[in-house]
């Protein structure tokens, strides 16, 4: 039974993490990032921000969780129209799910915001986290992810050592491969091996952007790089089926895939 939902999402059928029910702590007319990815299915964003503050009132995420049918969930995962760790109330979202629901938590993040306490902490909350690396250098961070100005690579790369260092969950490295950064993916792989993730995910543009995917032999090559590390690819995991309880939400979010 579907139903009228303004901020979880899903379940969608996810190649990293199975049935994965999303939640949007960013439901704005216009996505809120600090990043301008080319490969972003969203669309360009229209107005950078690095200040976290309140979205969605956690008391209304708690309401639609409540109202969710029986449904088969692998994660629930923080994700949607940005990145979630600019929504100041991600740590209690993530708590009172916790309270509410059995399965386990994930949180999808670029990165840009790990070099503060704050954030790292409450990311720390969750089961898995995923964070963002397209890029070995500032140079690349520009031509990748065009991130705010504020932003700057040798933070992002820091931020990520420090919460490795301190999470005791899943860590995940989310790896971007396009025509852009495949040059440079044995750099990546070095940092990759500094960062000492539980798994790298490495994944190219299939959902309409402003750029073509990698084909799957490239990916597969690319790969080898990686060697030492548990790696997977959106080419070589098989999809779940998966039937969301609201389609016209998932599909505002997801875009339809090219696979």
């Amino acid at each position: 039974m579907r139903k009228n939902f303004k901020y979880i999402y899903g379940p969608v059928p996810s190649w990293r993490l199975g049935s994965s029910l999303g939640i949007d702590l960013l439901s704005t007319s216009e996505k809120a990032c600090s990043f301008d990815c080319i490969y972003c299915q969203l669309g360009p964003t229209r107005a950078y921000t690095t200040k976290r503050k309140l979205y969605v009132p956690t008391r209304d995420v708690l309401k639609e969780i409540k109202m969710l049918p029986r449904v088969r969930i692998d994660y629930i995962t923080f994700s949607g129209c940005g990145e979630p760790t600019l929504a100041i109330n991600l740590g209690q979202a993530i708590r009172v799910v916790k309270r509410l629901r059995k399965e386990p938590v994930a949180v999808l993040t670029n990165s840009s915001l790990l070099y503060r306490k704050d954030v790292r902490r409450e990311l720390a909350l969750a089961d898995m986290v995923a964070v963002k690396l397209d890029a070995d250098s500032e140079k690349f961070l520009k031509a990748m992810n065009r991130p705010a100005k504020k932003i700057k690579f040798s933070a992002i790369l820091k931020g990520i050592k420090h919460f490795r260092e301190e999470y005791r969950g899943k860590l995940a490295l989310q790896v971007m491969l396009t025509r852009e950064n495949k040059a440079i993916v044995r750099n990546i792989a070095r940092l990759a091996e500094f960062i000492c993730p539980d798994e790298v995910q490495i994944s190219t543009p299939v959902r309409p952007c402003a750029v073509k995917p990698l084909p799957r032999k490239n990916i597969l090559a690319l790969k080898k790089h990686f060697r030492g590390l548990s790696t997977i690819t959106l080419y070589t995991v098989r999809r779940k089926k998966v039937r969301p309880v609201s389609a016209k939400d998932t599909m505002l979010r997801r875009g339809k895939t090219l696979e």
